[in-house]
């Protein structure tokens, strides 16, 4: 079953991919590779997009599903730049950075959200990827959780 379908299977919609916040582009194709650049949450309906720190405002749990959400809108962009996201061949490396309070050592959980949907909608063989998953003081605009991520192409 290829992506696209199993995201219907999974009943999850994708957003409208995500605008720019400054001066540069969603993505980038050089070659085989596809570079996404970092996404934030998803701006819901009736507000704004989640905002806080890791371990002071949010728990591992609710940063778990913000990292969740940047996922789709990851996947938002790359099916905007391939026109489907059949054309993946393998999710290679992902950088997950998590905005965290003094002393917030659960990173790797937050991410997990992400890393967990990719298994979910291509499967292990291309959603399983190398990542790095850190800390950081503040994020643009307050977001709790920013992802980029390479992915290898059709």
């Amino acid at each position: 079953m290829g992506a696209d379908a199993r995201l219907k299977e999974l009943n999850l919609t994708l957003p409208q991919p995500a605008t720019p916040m400054a001066n540069y582009v969603g993505a980038v194709r050089v070659g085989s590779l596809l570079f996404v650049a970092g996404h934030g949450p998803i701006r819901h309906e009736g507000k704004g997009m989640t905002r806080g720190k890791l371990g002071r405002d949010l728990s591992v749990d609710e940063g778990y599903q913000v990292a969740r959400e940047v996922g789709l809108n990851l996947l938002a962009t790359v099916r905007a730049n391939l026109g489907s996201l059949d054309k993946v061949k393998r999710i290679v490396k992902v950088l997950g950075m998590v905005r965290s309070a003094e002393g917030f050592g659960d990173q790797p959980k937050v991410i997990n959200g992400f890393s967990d949907l990719m298994v979910e909608v291509f499967g292990e063989a291309i959603g399983k990827h190398a990542r790095s998953a850190v800390g950081m003081a503040e994020l643009p605009v307050g977001i709790p959780v920013e992802i980029e991520m390479v992915v290898e192409v059709e």
